[in-house]
């Protein structure tokens, strides 16, 4: 099955309401769709994580190598473009190209075989997974205090048994936050913090001390992600677990976050990291290494499929009878191409949302709501 064509959709959405994080805003959601034609007719989809555009020229970059390659032979894709490109292509925007590529071809290789990705990556443990919700994002008008709170308690009345909320901004009035949202939402809903790496170590760590009995179930991106010193000196602080990952890359750059021991439960991107040939493999690592395994997902239903038949297959971390499962992250901020790229949309009902069961991602690609939104 011969790689014919190699097709980068650029997506770009406007939003109805800006929002903004501790480092960054967003005024438009954009991605880079992967589309891996064969000369079977079959098309896999893939979706990278990142500045669009640019993930969009990296796999232009990659497309001659791919073109006349056997679609099925992903392992020897995977290798072939890393190594070309490795000198200057081992974290970032060249990775999470690669990832899209990946992706796409696991994508083709169920439709081929006729089976979900999940079946061909060793069979499901789990056919349903529990989301938490992501969202929380500053309004560039309102009270926080208000528009925040009420948020939350959406999501509650919703179904979802956990919430993330976006701090990084100011230490003191992010204590005052969290505690009014853990207020809000009740003692049995799972709170997750979120700084974006908005802090350094002395604020990270003032800002767990004044909230270490608000029960977190973890604090993700305290500080930059390459200060793997940093979290190991807030680890030792705080009695907060630690979460991070989604600006690593690759086994080779988790292997170093994994020795260091500096983080206790890891976040790579599917569509950023390597794709799911690579995460596969950082997940297996997290698993002999003790650590728990929680996929970073931000991006359009391509994405959030994607990390669903990824999350069917990880194993219970740590096992037993009544075993952890891992969690989805549901990502309920604007994106008007999210739902808009796929015929039947992927959502939750009370908080749990089903692995899709179709050839290769599950989902089928709508063309029109495709096009809507291409810019290239």
């Amino acid at each position: 099955m011969k790689i014919t064509e190699v097709i980068v959709h650029v997506l770009e959405a406007a939003l109805s309401e800006p929002f903004h994080w501790s480092i960054n805003r967003a005024d438009v959601r954009a991605s880079a769709v992967v589309e891996v034609v064969t000369e079977s007719g079959l098309s896999g989809f893939g979706e990278c994580l990142g500045p669009a555009r640019p993930c969009a020229a990296m796999v232009e970059a990659y497309a001659p190598l791919l073109l006349g390659n056997d679609a099925l032979a992903s392992e020897l894709i995977w290798q072939t473009l890393y190594d070309r490109f490795r000198d200057q292509g081992q974290k970032g925007v060249p990775i999470a190209a690669l990832s899209g590529v990946d992706i796409a071809l696991w994508d083709l290789k169920g439709k081929h075989f006729g089976a979900p990705v999940h079946q061909l990556m060793g069979g499901p443990l789990r056919t349903e997974v529990e989301a938490y919700a992501t969202g929380t994002y500053r309004k560039d008008q309102g009270d926080p205090f208000d528009y925040i709170i009420d948020e939350v308690k959406g999501y509650v009345t919703e179904g979802f048994g956990g919430v993330k909320l976006k701090i990084g901004f100011e230490v003191s009035e992010d204590a005052a936050l969290i505690r009014a949202v853990r207020q809000a939402i009740g003692p049995d809903v799972k709170l997750m913090l979120d700084a974006n790496h908005g802090y350094d170590v002395i604020e990270a760590i003032r800002l767990g001390r004044q909230v270490e009995d608000c029960d977190i179930t973890w604090f993700e991106e305290p500080v930059v992600p390459e200060d793997l010193a940093g979290y190991s000196e807030i680890k030792r602080a705080i009695a907060i677990p630690l979460a991070g990952g989604e600006c690593e890359y690759t086994r080779f750059g988790f292997r170093q976050v994994l020795a260091s021991r500096a983080i206790d439960i890891l976040q790579p991107d599917t569509c950023a990291a390597g794709g799911l040939s690579e995460c596969k493999k950082i997940a297996d690592m997290a698993w002999a290494h003790g650590v728990r395994y929680v996929p970073h997902v931000w991006g359009t239903a391509i994405g959030l499929a994607t990390a669903l038949q990824l999350l069917a297959v990880l194993p219970h971390n740590p096992p037993g009878n009544r075993p952890l499962e891992p969690v989805l992250e549901f990502d309920r901020s604007e994106h008007p191409a999210r739902q808009a790229v796929v015929r039947e949309p992927i959502e939750h009902v009370g908080g749990r949302v089903q692995v899709p069961e179709g050839p290769g991602l599950g989902i089928e690609i709508d063309r029109a709501g495709l096009e809507s939104f291409k810019v290239n």
